[in-house]
């Protein structure tokens, strides 16, 4: 993809941000679409003044209207946190549903290649484990996670029925739980919460019995893989993720340890809505991109601690918007 123009939409987020500058060292023009709603203008701040990258501050559920080529579009706007998706739950399925469907006519008009960002929602409590691609998974439409899972299942069939009917060129990508530098810290997802509680000292707050089984990639690969899906003509969808699964309590201890806190464990009543195991069969990824996970486990957790202590989060977040030299 060098030299090429992408447009990442939610490309101010933790991934997106993170894709953004893999596409800017690779030399592409980068078209970043975001209305901070999730993402942050200090995601963007390290690079946000390179001569190759434009943010336009924009809401996806409205037309998206660029003048000039465009190569690609990687759509991964999304609330997929549950702290926002239980806050904006019909914005969610708006932009699940709308915001898909304009980033598949800029890509139809554009003759460029889609890459949706899905997730391993939407293979919702699973009854297979690992989760390969070809489950159809086991779904509550309308539980209190439905609307990220539908989201993501709606937005699939709708990349698969323009590339049925309309010829355009796409892919899907099932991401599975990802950490790193950008996460955010306070969104409900555990590897950040856990880091954000050790550092404070505070208890780290275990769902359930902390039993239950989470997978945990770090970002740098999972961007990676998702540029891989990008650069290919494979059509998915097709997992990205590490498949190495450990127990929500081993999680918790790991970070206690490798933050060298004091803090204890404390459990805490499980979501209703949350899944015994998430896992992801990676097998078609490593055998169609040459792709897996490279990150140890240590290693990203120790760096996304360093980030952590580093960031003053509360500070970054008021980067005035001339900063960013935001259109409209």
């Amino acid at each position: 993809m060098r030299s090429d123009r992408v447009v990442v939409t939610g490309g101010a987020g933790f991934i997106g941000s993170h894709v953004c500058e893999a596409l800017l060292r690779d030399g592409c023009e980068v078209v970043c679409l975001d209305n901070f709603r999730t993402g942050t203008p200090a995601n963007v701040a390290e690079f946000a003044t390179h001569p190759r990258f434009r943010i336009r501050f924009f809401d996806v559920t409205h037309e998206i209207r660029l003048n000039g080529p465009v190569d690609a579009v990687l759509h991964l706007a999304s609330s997929t946190a549950p702290a926002d998706y239980q806050r904006l739950p019909v914005r969610t399925l708006g932009t699940g549903a709308t915001g898909t469907w304009r980033a598949l006519e800029l890509a139809r008009t554009k003759g460029a290649r889609l890459v949706l960002g899905s997730a391993a929602e939407v293979y919702g409590e699973p009854q297979s484990n690992p989760q390969p691609e070809h489950y159809w998974g086991a779904v509550d439409p309308v539980g209190p996670g439905a609307v990220h899972g539908e989201a993501k299942r709606y937005a699939e069939a709708l990349t698969a029925a323009y590339r049925a009917e309309e010829g355009t060129d796409t892919a899907i990508v099932r991401i599975f739980n990802t950490y790193g530098p950008r996460m955010r810290l306070s969104d409900g997802r555990a590897i950040g919460t856990f880091i954000q509680q050790a550092l404070r000292g505070e208890p780290l707050t275990v769902t359930g019995d902390g039993s239950q089984i989470r997978s945990a990639c770090f970002v740098a690969d999972l961007v990676e893989g998702l540029l891989g899906v990008a650069r290919s003509p494979l059509p998915g969808p097709i997992n990205l993720g590490d498949p190495q699964g450990r127990s929500i309590r081993q999680t918790a201890q790991d970070v206690v340890a490798a933050t060298g806190s004091s803090s204890s464990i404390t459990f805490v009543d499980r979501r209703v809505d949350e899944p015994a195991s998430r896992c992801p069969d990676i097998t078609l990824a490593g055998q169609l991109l040459d792709w897996w996970p490279r990150t140890r486990w240590q290693e990203g957790l120790a760096t996304s601690i360093d980030w952590a202590r580093a960031t003053d989060l509360s500070a970054s977040q008021r980067l005035p918007r001339a900063r960013l030299s935001l259109e409209r």
